[in-house]
């Protein structure tokens, strides 16, 4: 439409997925008539129209494309088909760290960061203080950011970002690194934002901060806009699809009696065991889900799996291929996983069952609960880290006051 802020028409994006790769410059030549690649499209048939001071929340499980789609609003991906139209100043935040230089300080990766974005080196002066003070890194602005942890990462890519006084702001799944005083703040800078009229396109995966924040709701599922409307309504389409509606432990409202979920295992499939619930980290798992067919199922049905934590987010989701399901049945379908990822903590099993066109046919979160453990005391998830002595400390202390670290000083001084 005429006065949309962004517009995209029959918007698709197409990546090529290279099976086998050249290893040196003489393959690379070799291999450029014979070698195939299959086509994989992240969105398809995307038409949109946001309008000036809408807030939409774009939603999906891993691998929709919400973060393409973002892209290619920002104008770092061009779409392979269709045409996509903005208009004003865009700021965007799109991933860690992105536009920074590791080499630079904070300081001077304001000023990169800022003028990458738009800013004019007299409106950046203007703006330092304040940027600074946003992010909270007064102490480490003069650092190398290569030094700089993920949260301060984050703190001062959307700090630059919220003071670029924006027409448009374009944000990823990035704010849940920071703590939670920090996500508090920039809450309430996009609570600014919207009073001034600004319009905002985030991604997140707390589906409760679509309907709190949000006048629209945009839900992707396999590239595709399955909705697009009311933020509340939205937040429900997304819970039915991965199957964590909070109505659903017994089943959703109005499940197909032509094809039922009855049951879910987790098994051991090294050991062929029965009901497991407690593994290790890189321990395989199989997810064993028991569907019950009526006289008349349908053509076809595809079976998902998601795993999820906290709040509702999805941890992973597993899509079975669409089935096609005899009647007067009961079948299994089986989700292989060959190592459990570093996370750990109790996380519940929700499964649905969907129509080819994404209608959910029954949808259950079941109670039985899948615990993941490792070794060590850390959080969600185990990640690897050191302390690194920075330049002054290694002229502060002398030589002789050093000692090496065994290995496991890992984290201590």
């Amino acid at each position: 439409m005429a006065d949309a802020v962004i517009s995209a028409r029959g918007v698709g994006k197409r990546f090529l997925i290279h099976h086998q790769r050249a290893t040196s410059l003489k393959e690379r030549f070799l291999q450029t008539r014979r070698s195939k690649a299959e086509e994989f499209w992240a969105l398809r048939d995307i038409d949109l129209d946001i309008h000036g001071g809408e807030t939409v929340g774009l939603i999906g499980a891993n691998g929709s494309g919400k973060s393409t789609l973002l892209k290619l609003l920002a104008g770092i991906l061009e779409p392979t088909v269709g045409s996509v139209r903005v208009r004003g100043r865009v700021a965007s935040l799109l991933e860690l760290g992105a536009g920074f230089n590791g080499e630079l300080t904070g300081r001077e990766n304001i000023y990169l960061n800022a003028s990458i974005l738009g800013l004019t080196r007299r409106e950046i002066n203007r703006n330092f203080d304040s940027i600074v003070e946003f992010s909270g890194l007064e102490q480490f602005i003069d650092n190398q950011v290569k030094h700089y942890s993920s949260g301060q990462y984050v703190r001062l890519g959307f700090a630059i970002a919220v003071h670029v006084d924006p027409d448009v702001l374009l944000v990823d799944e990035v704010l849940a690194v920071g703590d939670e005083a920090f996500q508090a703040k920039c809450l309430a800078k996009i609570t600014e934002f919207q009073e001034r009229g600004c319009t905002i396109l985030f991604v997140t995966h707390a589906v409760d901060l679509v309907p709190r924040l949000c006048s629209r709701g945009l839900v992707l599922d396999h590239g595709r806009v399955l909705h697009d409307g009311d933020a509340l309504e939205a937040a429900e389409r997304l819970r039915t699809l991965l199957g964590t509606a909070p109505d659903q432990s017994g089943g959703a409202a109005g499940a197909s009696s032509a094809l039922r979920i009855t049951g879910v295992r987790m098994v051991d499939p090294s050991a062929r065991s029965a009901h497991k619930g407690e593994f290790q980290v890189g321990e395989p798992l199989a997810v064993e889900v028991d569907v019950a067919v009526g006289a008349e199922p349908p053509p076809a049905a595809a079976v998902r799996v998601a795993v999820t934590g906290p709040a509702d987010v999805p941890m992973w989701v597993m899509d079975a291929e669409e089935e096609h399901f005899e009647p007067n049945g009961n079948w299994t379908v089986r989700f292989f996983v060959k190592e459990l990822p570093p996370i750990q903590g109790i996380f519940a099993l929700a499964v649905a069952l969907r129509e080819p066109g994404g209608r959910a046919l029954d949808a259950r979160r079941f109670s039985e609960a899948l615990r993941v453990i490792g070794s060590g005391e850390h959080g969600l998830v185990d990640v690897a880290w050191t302390i690194e002595r920075t330049e002054e400390e290694e002229r502060a202390e002398p030589s002789a006051s050093r000692r090496p670290r065994a290995a496991g000083d890992r984290g201590r001084r």
